[in-house]
């Protein structure tokens, strides 16, 4: 067979197993990245020999490997929205500056007493190992719906982390190869590529969006054009980084994908789907071929020392670091657990470990196999154990939120979800129409594409652990059934059904379900603005800031204290209105007592405070 010919196999085998890979990953909820391991070192010369790297070329692989973790650190940098980070800003600096500076240490301490390798040596996969990633983050995030400030903190983390650990490494690595070199030229090579990495990156993310923004695109391919814009800036930020410097690059690229993800462009939508499938096939490709690369005489060469660094690395030094972080922060004590046991590596350690072992085995095959083994042995423990015990961790330690789910992406539906997570609850939606789905994703909400009438979708959905299940299509019949299973099948506390007939009332009512019927709360609604205009007119402007709350009393710490002292705890702009005990709603006035149990009417001004008063009351 031909070279060329050889090539092509190798490529469509290797493409062919990503998306096998991506398919099990999928089904079993786990993250891909250890089916792709798997696929990798399965298929590679040390098994069945089918993939070769060396088939590429060093420079090849090199240039494949550097221009594909450009794309991936751009497109995850490309969701890493201002908004998004103020979501848990505190942790996510702590994690990205005291947790990084932990695990550099923690981790080199670990391979120096182990295995005995000069301090550069030990550094240097400190460094690599600061990384988690958003290619593992991501999608444990996908399928354990944690809090979103802890799902913020996680990523930033990752992506943050990424260029933090790619720049480090590349500067260590000049001092282990120039054993004449100051350490003082680790820190001059760090500052020099990240200030490239910066300026490469605002220039050329800063120009694909102000091109974007001024050129008359084409009606029929402004969708296109704009996609390959965006997947150019991507490409050019790396490209000019790396240029200039190497690895000064893998900045850029994170820059370029900020600014470009916070600045507003045309298609935004459209672009960030199609950049999500680039980087889906681009790590699976580069993921393969690194582990195909793997010798498993580099890991059996490590011995037991090696399960000792993984566990100290995993067991002790993550979890430290993650404490001494996120001390002060948001996050609550089981919070910040979950947080410690999820520290998976990804793509940026396994590609920038394989291509310094290539350059430093001849020389010194010693510290190759120390670096490579390691921070593998690392990613396949985290990614395996970590990616796939993430649920049961998150159920274990009780932090999944109740959850409220809404049937119907209209606009009642898409209305209610806003309303719900203004006040900080977690809200999906469920319908079956899929142009109303994607319509309902791209408004940032998290949607379900089902039958809900169907009990497995509702299950998927979360409904075992939802506390609130609202039915909010169009159609009775099917809200009838939704409101059914949900008290029949699933349990549900609260389920709230819409009535668009009137006739249809009773029946709904017999199912012992709150039901609000379509005339009626018209009705209503003008009533109000009729007999208290100033009120209705607060609840029903959109643009307000604050709301209505009513929360149960759980925080021991407020139990039996009058309102007076209650008042004094709660954020400024938050107000007791009325308290129900019992089935009896009152008035408290100053001298009234708390109970456990109560459920406590707030007025808040903003949504800020209606959550900080909501985490009072339930004592987190």
């Amino acid at each position: 067979m031909s070279g060329a010919a050889s090539l092509i196999g190798v490529v469509v085998l290797v493409v062919s197993l990503g998306v096998a890979a991506q398919l099990v990953a999928d089904w079993l909820q786990i993250p891909s990245v250890a089916f792709l391991l798997v696929a990798g070192v399965f298929v590679g010369p040390q098994a069945l020999g089918l993939v070769d790297p060396a088939i590429f070329g060093q420079a090849g692989l090199q240039a494949i490997v550097g221009l594909s973790v450009g794309i991936i650190v751009f497109e995850g940098a490309f969701h890493l929205t201002v908004e998004r980070v103020r979501e848990a800003s505190r942790e996510a600096l702590g994690l990205v500056t005291i947790g990084a500076f932990v695990s550099l240490v923690g981790t080199a301490v670990a391979v120096k007493v182990v295995f005995g390798t000069t301090w550069a040596v030990a550094v240097l996969v400190g460094s690599l190992l600061i990384a988690t990633g958003p290619t593992v983050i991501t999608p444990i995030m996908q399928v354990v719906p944690v809090r979103d400030r802890v799902a913020a903190a996680l990523e930033t983390e990752g992506i943050i982390n990424d260029v933090t650990a790619a720049i480090l490494a590349v500067a260590t690595f000049e001092f282990v190869i120039a054993s004449q070199s100051s350490p003082v030229v680790v820190i001059e090579a760090f500052v020099a590529r990240l200030a490239v990495g910066v300026l490469v990156g605002v220039v050329a993310g800063g120009g694909i969006a102000l091109l974007l923004r001024r050129l008359n695109l084409s009606a029929d391919n402004a969708t296109q054009n704009a996609r390959v814009m965006v997947l150019t800036a991507a490409l050019l930020a790396y490209a000019l980084g790396s240029m200039w410097l190497s690895e000064a690059g893998i900045a850029a690229a994170a820059v370029a994908g900020i600014v470009l993800g916070n600045v507003d462009i045309p298609h935004e939508e459209e672009i960030a789907e199609f950049k999500g499938g680039i980087t889906l096939f681009v790590l699976s490709f580069v993921f393969i071929v690194l582990a195909a690369q793997l010798s498993l005489g580099d890991l059996r060469a490590l011995g037991i020392g090696g399960l000792v660094v993984v566990i100290v690395v995993v067991a002790l030094v993550r979890p430290l670091g993650v404490f001494l972080s996120t001390l002060g922060g948001r996050l609550t004590v089981r919070e910040r657990m979950f947080v410690g046991a999820m520290g998976p590596r990804g793509i940026v350690p396994a590609s920038v470990a394989t291509l310094f072992a290539i350059e430093l085995r001849p020389d010194n095959p010693e510290a190759a196999t120390i670096l490579v083994g390691t921070v593998f042995l690392v990613i396949f423990a985290t990614v395996m154990f970590q990616g796939g015990l993430a649920r049961h961790f998150a159920q274990a330690l009780d932090i999944l939120p109740m959850q409220t789910l809404i049937v119907g992406g209209g606009r009642v539906g898409r209305e209610l979800a806003v309303r719900y997570e203004s006040r900080g609850e977690e809200v999906v939606l469920i319908d079956s129409d899929e142009d109303t789905v994607e319509r309902t994703r791209a408004d940032g909400h998290r949607v379900v594409h089902g039958d809900a009438t169907n009990a497995t979708v509702l299950e998927e959905a979360g409904a075992n652990r939802a506390s609130v299940v609202v039915a909010a299509t169009a159609d009775d019949d099917v809200n009838l059934l939704v409101a059914q299973l949900a008290t029949t099948r699933f349990d549900v506390d609260t389920v709230v059904a819409r009535a668009n007939q009137p006739n249809n009332v009773e029946a709904f009512e017999d199912l012992d379900v709150e039901t609000i019927s379509a005339g009626f709360a018209v009705a209503d609604a003008i009533d109000d603005a009729v007999e208290r205009p100033a009120l209705a007119h607060w609840l029903s402007d959109s643009g307000r800031t604050g709301d209505v709350l009513e929360v149960e009393l759980s925080n021991e710490s407020l139990v039996d204290r009058t309102m007076a002292e209650t008042a004094k705890k709660l954020p400024d702009g938050c107000l007791v209105a009325m308290v129900s005990r019992d089935g009896t709603d009152r008035v408290p006035d100053s001298d009234f007592r708390l109970a456990s149990g109560d459920h406590l009417t707030l007025v808040c001004e903003t949504n800020e405070a209606m959550q900080d008063a909501r985490a009072l009351c339930q004592g987190e």
